[in-house]
């Protein structure tokens, strides 16, 4: 290698270094704090040695419901709980419901098999493995596992066992595999029909850039899917899941009964800030429409791949009413491409500093009662938009 190619190579490589070494120093540090927290008795198991209920005791109780042959039930809200109080061996103040389509039984008769504690920690550990095995497929392996366990928002998946690693895997999955691997990029958004809300802007994106393999697969594996749970669980299943579900939407959205502030959504702020339900929906469906056309434009015109990907990603989690902090880490998908995009040409010192601030903003969710895991989002789609206007001000002359 000659000298001039070692140094253009140079800051490339120390960028890297420097992306793994601030993943590294993150994750550390989330796991002094999950390690003090396990100690005092808010983390895993209490004082008394009990297990902690949290959002993943309702994956656990509605799997044990499916191996019972009683899918149907665990959309039944108090037969559902009777099922996590005996998943947990104790009572508990809250409830945590079951929301999603009979497809995602299948993951909870497997998880249901094993006890509590050992189920959370497979169901947190495999799917940060697919989580962390995404970004490496768009930044190298090893950038990719640092910045997985350095995005702020992994650390309050796992404190609510949730399955954000899970949803942002599918979600990387399909953009990191679009370009080379249609087909397999297709059976991760096919996979992503668990968590329906996250697909909104996939069929539009995939239209507009012409993605038709990607768009048979997918709509070849939810079918089978469906038609794979309807005939496992049975039709009743589906009919729970159908009467339930706006219900939830009505007790969750409307009146609030998880807590409005929680809601890291447009929707989600205007109502945490006093204003009405009706102008809570006028400002998500005119902030999720004009995201949306932005993003479908993207695609649609001549553009780096690497910016049409990350915006993708952050609209996705911008456009849904429904959002909680945990499925903030699919925002790790879109930081994942911004910083593949700046390796290659450069970063900006407004980046760094939109990257710092927005993370802080994740990192402080629990101590602040307003959406900041929707200002990180506002702060990422920016630095994407501020990059694709420099873009198109450079692919213009070329044309």
């Amino acid at each position: 290698m000659t000298i001039a190619e070692q140094t253009s190579v140079s800051p490339v490589v120390s960028a890297m270094r420097t992306i793994r070494l601030i993943g590294l120093t993150l994750g550390i540090g989330f796991l002094i704090f999950l390690g003090g927290a396990l100690l005092q008795g808010n983390f895993l198991i209490d004082r008394d040695g009990r297990p902690i209920a949290n959002d993943f005791v309702n994956v656990v109780a509605a799997g044990q419901l499916a191996r019972d042959g009683k899918a149907a039930s665990a959309y039944d809200w108090p037969t559902h709980k009777e099922a996590e109080v005996e998943a947990i061996g104790h009572d508990f103040e809250n409830y945590y419901g079951w929301h999603y389509p009979p497809t995602f039984l299948f993951v909870a008769v497997v998880l249901a098999g094993l006890p509590y504690l050992a189920a959370m920690l497979v169901s947190l550990g495999a799917s940060f493995a697919a989580y962390a095995a995404a970004l490496g497929t768009i930044l190298d392996r090893r950038t990719g596992f640092f910045v997985a366990i350095g995005f702020p928002a992994a650390l309050w998946n796992i404190t609510a066992g949730q399955n954000g690693f899970l949803t942002a895997a599918l979600i990387g999955g399909t953009l990191g595999l679009l370009e080379k691997r249609p087909a397999l990029a297709g059976i991760c958004l096919g996979l992503l029909t668990y968590k329906p809300q996250f697909g909104l802007l996939f069929p539009l994106v995939l239209i507009a850039d012409r993605r038709w393999l990607t768009i048979i697969v997918a709509a070849a594996v939810a079918a089978a899917l469906g038609a794979l749970s309807w005939l496992v669980f049975g039709t009743a299943s589906w009919q729970a899941f159908v009467h339930w579900m706006p219900i939830t939407s009505r007790v969750v959205l409307d009146e609030g009964g998880a807590d409005w502030s929680r809601l890291q959504s447009l929707f989600g702020f205007v109502r945490a800030h006093g204003g009405s339900e009706t102008l809570a929906w006028v400002i998500q469906g005119f902030g999720s429409v004009t995201v949306a056309l932005g993003v479908v434009w993207l695609w649609w015109r001549r553009a780096a791949f690497d910016l049409k990907a990350a915006a993708l990603a952050a609209a996705t989690l911008f456009v849904t009413p429904y959002l909680y902090m945990y499925d903030v880490v699919v925002l790790g998908v879109a930081v994942a491409f911004l910083l593949r995009y700046a390796l290659a040409h450069g970063f900006t010192a407004s980046e760094i500093m939109g990257l710092v601030v927005a993370s802080a903003l994740i990192l402080i969710f629990p101590e602040v009662k307003t959406q900041t895991g929707l200002a990180a989002v506002l702060i990422v789609l920016a630095m994407i938009a501020q990059r694709a206007v420099a873009d198109a001000r450079l692919i213009r002359p070329e044309r």
